[in-house]
């Protein structure tokens, strides 16, 4: 599962995150959506790869799925949907990356997706779901932009959006990062990002405390040599 190689960050420290954190990464997603999906088109080997490991362990009764930062919603979105009791609700804190969606996957005249398709905008930890909502939550290279603290704080959320017996699967960094920015990815000159991470055995501390049974997990070699580690965990039946 080859990826490409991504321009060298050029920002590297710990450090805490600014108030304004959101919203930078709102603009910066929002002005270079259309160079950021070119770029990552060779990510939808890995992508798939992992969502066919969690697709193959959902009934085949009516399913419903979260995805957080779903981007333009190809190719996971689309796949998804592609499974007609499926239904889907999905986030992205871009305006830009959800009018990309919508047009995709929610075409005029409607399609197989509509009444089966929630697009939400907004950051991901704002979201508010009643318990037990969700028979899966996939989290993409979405949940790593996340300050540290609140990667926890979404992981017990998720938990509890989730039906007993439900999946989670993410993919988070597999080196311990308290902080890291770039300036200027993807050669942008609008690509401000930010990642955080709590490194392999962080992440899975991190996700057994609050509930989770690991039952898959992998770490892989990705862009600008990054690792990360993919996980699909189970919450605990009652």
């Amino acid at each position: 599962m080859a990826e490409p190689t991504a321009p060298p960050i050029d920002v590297d420290h710990p450090y805490d995150a600014p108030a304004d954190l959101k919203s930078r990464l709102k603009a910066s997603y929002d002005a270079i959506a259309p160079k950021y999906n070119e770029w990552t088109v060779p990510h939808s080997t890995t992508r798939l790869h992992y969502l066919e490991q969690l697709l193959g362990r959902l009934p085949s009764t009516p399913v419903s799925v979260l995805e957080l930062g779903c981007g333009q919603g190809v190719p996971v979105t689309q796949k998804l949907l592609s499974h007609p009791n499926f239904s889907v609700t999905a986030n992205d804190l871009s305006g830009g990356q959800l009018a990309l969606a919508r047009a995709s996957l929610l075409p005029d005249p409607p399609g197989p997706a509509h009444g089966r398709l929630t697009l939400l905008e907004g950051d991901m930890l704002a979201l508010d779901f009643p318990p037990a909502t969700f028979d899966a939550v996939v989290g993409m290279y979405s949940i790593i932009h996340l300050p540290r603290a609140e990667q926890v704080e979404m992981l017990r959320k998720i938990v509890a959006w989730l039906k007993p017996g439900g999946w989670l699967l993410a993919n988070f960094g597999a080196e311990e990062l308290a902080g890291k920015e770039a300036e200027n990815w993807l050669q942008e000159e609008k690509g401000w990002m930010f990642w955080s991470g709590w490194g392999t055995q962080g992440t899975l501390e991190k996700v057994k405390e609050v509930g989770l049974e690991v039952v898959m997990q992998e770490t892989v070699e990705d862009v600008a040599d990054a690792k990360f580690l993919w996980i699909l965990a189970r919450k605990r039946e009652l």
